[in-house]
């Protein structure tokens, strides 16, 4: 079942970095791009082995040379938990990460270079370590006691999470009972908004250079686990929360993350209020490397949006396995992954360390119960060629089998030291489809329709905007292509020349189409006459 929480019940159930002095003073280009990081493992900046504000923050410049302008971290809140979801005090930061000082510096740094900042946001459940559940607990006459969902009255069985889970095991064997916040409680409600408005507007001066930009919500549902209990959260929660943080910055961008990865999402634009969701099922369609199901899921995630929504288009994230490892590490089904992740339409996301092909799935019960089963998706970025040196964050070094076959390896090509002076690496793969997606408005800002081909190993679409057309066509298969591209009946119906954007052959112009013939795993972009 395509769910983050079914993957939640697997789990119960079983050197120096090179700097680039003038890429801070770079203003980042119109089109965004979402740099997905789990900060503990990006850079430390203290040596603890944990990553932390102050190390994203030093390496912004590498972020920017890659060429993305925007970043979105998992949650920041105190928990006992390495992932910081299932809360012990929201309004705590993890100390790891430093300061609430520390991480106000980080979005002024942030916005000082023209990029962005969003903060996943999980607020739906809490730890047995939180206030609320220490004081409610035993004592129905507690002020916290409706913060709760209990299932008695005399406050001693709070409810289950998902799938009737109590707790969860952490990797270092720390267990926490968790339960769920009664989202109807108007205290929980204002809880959450002023949550929320900290990060907003921090110091309440009206503006905004040390806010964050907007929220990604983790498992956000209208029947909250589906249990039946906590429903029209759409309308009875997030509705007027989000309403109301927009009241203060209307400019925030919010993205909900459906619950059911066999959602498209468009309920969460209709009713949740939001203004961007993810593509899971164009994720899946590119994990297939499937024609029909590529053209299928992309006509639907991207060819049926409301106006003024967005997709968030990606090929991994910390829940899944890593794409590198799903494509068996084969380099060719990697670029063309990038490719069609950069280039389909939407907003791109790269979740940290796809740029250099790290990879790495989820244990699902191969280390036991705890969540430490996830650690080889959520490993430490690989800086250096050695994989040890200042600022690589192993926090879980010695902790488990997880390190104990880590997928961090010396020598192996796949780190940004090997990569980056590499014109054949991964990494500078990236940074040249990025910027081809970045120098043309046709791509980061076109529409996006389905182009028919005669080849059933090849993909084709068009991105189209203010009477400019740009192709695009890859090769699925390890096998040379021939294909003829038809633009009888798309929006650009007609080619008169072609200028080539990326790829290295010249196509055959025909009066409505193009012919062309595509390497293994090759990857063409011509831009229409």
């Amino acid at each position: 079942m395509p769910v983050k929480i079914a993957c939640l019940l697997l789990i119960l159930s079983a050197g120096v970095t090179p700097s680039f002095t003038h890429a801070q003073n770079a203003r980042p280009p119109k089109g965004e791009i979402i740099y997905h990081v789990f900060q503990r493992s990006f850079y430390d900046s203290d040596g603890d082995l944990h990553g932390d504000f102050n190390g994203l923050r030093m390496k912004l410049d590498y972020l920017q040379k890659l060429g993305v302008t925007s970043i979105l971290t998992l949650p920041i809140y105190q928990s006992v938990f390495y992932h910081n979801y299932f809360v012990i005090d929201y309004n705590k930061i993890d100390p790891h990460y430093g300061t609430m000082q520390d991480f106000i510096g980080l979005l002024k740094e942030v916005h000082r270079r023209g990029m962005k900042l969003y903060l996943d946001m999980e607020t739906q459940y809490v730890t047995e370590d939180d206030t609320w559940w220490k004081d409610a607990y035993s004592n129905p006459q507690s002020k916290y006691s409706d913060y709760i969902l209990w299932d008695d009255s005399a406050n001693k069985k709070p409810s289950s999470i998902v799938f009737g889970v109590h707790g969860l095991l952490g990797y270092d064997s720390t267990y926490k009972q968790i339960t769920t916040a009664n989202l109807y409680s108007k205290g929980v409600q204002e809880y959450n908004y002023q949550l929320f408005k900290k990060f907003v507007d921090p110091n309440s001066d009206g503006r905004f250079d040390d806010g964050v930009d907007g929220f990604r919500l983790d498992h956000m549902m209208d029947d909250l686990d589906f249990k039946g209990r906590l429903t029209n959260m759409f309308d009875k929660f997030w509705g007027p929360l989000l309403a109301k943080l927009k009241q203060i910055n209307p400019a925030l961008t919010i993205v909900a993350e459906q619950a059911n990865w066999g959602s498209f999402g468009f309920d969460y634009f209709d009713k949740g209020h939001v203004d961007r969701v993810f593509g899971f099922r164009l994720q899946q369609a590119i994990a297939s490397f499937d024609k029909k199901q590529l053209a299928a899921a992309a006509d639907t995630t991207l060819g049926m949006l409301p106006a003024g929504k967005q997709q968030i288009v990606f090929i991994e994230n910390h829940d899944m396995k890593r794409f590198a490892s799903a494509v068996n590490k084969d380099k060719g089904k990697e670029e063309v992954g990038a490719a069609l992740n950069i280039l389909l339409g939407g907003v791109p996301s790269i979740y940290y360390g796809q740029e250099l092909g790290m990879f790495g799935a989820g244990g699902f019960g191969k280390f036991g119960t705890s969540d430490g089963n996830d650690i080889p998706m959520r490993e430490a970025f690989e800086w250096y060629k050695a994989d040890t040196g200042k600022g690589m964050a192993i926090w879980y070094k010695n902790t488990g089998g997880w390190w104990d076959s880590t997928n961090l390896h010396p020598n192996d090509g796949i780190s940004f030291e090997e990569e980056v002076a590499d014109p054949n690496s991964l990494w500078n793969f990236y940074r040249e489809i990025i910027q081809v997606r970045q120098s043309n408005q046709v791509l980061y800002n076109g529409a996006y329709q389905t182009l028919p081909n005669n080849n059933s190993k090849a993909f084709s679409f068009l991105r189209y905007n203010g009477g400019k057309a740009i192709a695009v066509a890859v090769n699925l298969s390890a096998g040379e292509q021939n294909l003829t591209v038809d633009l009888s009946k798309s929006v650009h119906n007609t080619a008169n020349g072609v200028k080539i954007l990326y790829g290295k052959r010249n196509p055959v112009i025909h009066k409505n189409g193009l012919s062309t013939n595509l390497p293994p795993y090759g990857i063409a972009v011509w831009e229409i006459e």
